[in-house]
């Protein structure tokens, strides 16, 4: 039954397969018995294995159990997860927040609860899936733009009937191509043409912005009704989950009308002491970040130098752009076979013809890392011809 589409997607190099990893999820990891300079995770801030994080997640267990148990509503609202919403509205600058078990669970909850089959959502062409099937969910009129464009939105914006319900969905860090959607510009159309604006800032948390706020920090901008702000627990804070933040009747009526929150089980409360501990570190430890950014800097302009593309990149999210499923996938095991773990992304996760490399920095990456990085993109890329001998 499965076979014929599995060997068509093997015949157009798009299949995939798992690895195992049988080490903490640090710079350096190990898979099948071998080790990798890892440069394929999400783990920006290094906080998946910090020593305090893994503490308070352990204590966490001990006191409360492995499991929540039960939905929110029922018995599933542990102290922790309440501290841990408090601490997540302190940390973005609003007045509450909700968590969610995962970044996918909220979004397809959190987009069919703000618009429905009365209303039109406006959407990044180049957003998460989750975003996408948020929108398909709510059963809302569809409207896609092209990637970062404010004048094709703007005229779709104005095209559509006074009256009518409006959402405007983005990621705010673009996690397949590095470049930050213009939410100034964004929010400026919510409010002249009186739509809700919905922030994906899950590449953001903790890593743009003078003290890693995210992207309304980065930007400057107030938090209001109008803006809808959600981030995750799983890439700089090192754990898992979710969160959306804004004002305190938004949060009270996802708690009542937002089905991924209502009908599910509570996360687990391990994961909400290590949110709590993982915010605290990024508040104490700026230099984690900075050292992320140094890094980042440092990589894209010996690589731009070399004359690879990196596309828009602007955050520590670098793709290599190929344009062919076979050549990335080759890229990728030629730099693995060198010691250094970079994903090959292909289609459907990217566009057709846009097969790219998807180097992920970390703050606890070393100088040596770095440029042992740096030397063997150098390597493959000449022995592939992506870059001139």
């Amino acid at each position: 039954m499965f076979e014929q589409t599995l060997a068509s997607l093997k015949t157009r190099h798009l299949y995939r397969t798992l690895r195992g990893v049988s080490s903490s999820q640090d710079s350096v990891i190990t898979i099948h018995g071998q080790v990798y300079r890892n440069f394929g995770s999400n783990n920006y801030l290094g906080l998946a294995n910090h020593p305090e994080v893994k503490a308070a997640a352990a204590e966490a267990v001990m006191a409360y159990g492995v499991g929540a148990g039960a939905s929110r509503l029922i018995t599933g609202t542990m102290t922790l997860h309440e501290q841990c919403e408090a601490a997540l509205a302190a940390f973005t600058g609003t007045k509450a927040a909700l968590l969610f078990g995962a970044g996918y669970l909220a979004n397809v909850g959190l987009i069919p609860a703000l618009i429905g089959p009365d209303g039109v959502v406006f959407a990044d062409r180049y957003n998460h899936a989750s975003l996408v099937d948020g929108c398909r969910l709510s059963r809302a009129a569809f409207k896609v733009y092209r990637h970062k464009d404010l004048e094709q939105l703007g005229r779709l914006l104005e095209r559509t009937a006074p009256g009518t319900p409006k959402l405007i969905v983005t990621d705010a860090v673009f996690s397949m191509d590095g470049d930050l959607a213009p939410l100034p510009g964004l929010l400026a159309l919510a409010r002249r043409y009186d739509a809700l604006l919905l922030v994906d800032d899950a590449h953001g948390t903790g890593v743009i912005g003078p003290r890693g706020r995210g992207s309304p920090e980065h930007f400057g901008l107030p938090h209001n009704d109008r803006l809808i702000h959600m981030g995750t627990l799983s890439k700089a804070l090192g754990g898992l989950g979710a969160f959306v933040a804004g004002s305190s009747s938004l949060i009270a009526y996802l708690q009542n009308r937002c089905r991924s929150f209502l009908f599910t089980t509570a996360p687990p409360p391990a994961m909400a002491a290590a949110a709590i501990a993982a915010l605290s570190i990024i508040d104490r430890e700026p230099e984690r970040r900075a050292a992320l950014w140094r890094h980042r800097d440092r990589c894209a302009l010996a690589l731009r130098q070399f004359g690879f593309d990196l596309m828009a990149s602007e955050t520590p999210i670098l793709p290599i752009r190929i344009g062919d499923p076979a050549a990335a996938v080759a890229v990728a095991e030629s730099l693995l076979a060198r010691g250094f773990l970079v994903p090959a992304i292909r289609p459907p996760t990217v566009p057709s013809g846009t097969d790219r490399l998807r180097l992920s920095l970390m703050a606890t990456h070393t100088d040596e890392d770095i440029s042992a990085l740096i030397e063997a993109c150098r390597q493959a890329g000449r022995i592939h011809g992506l870059i001139p001998s």
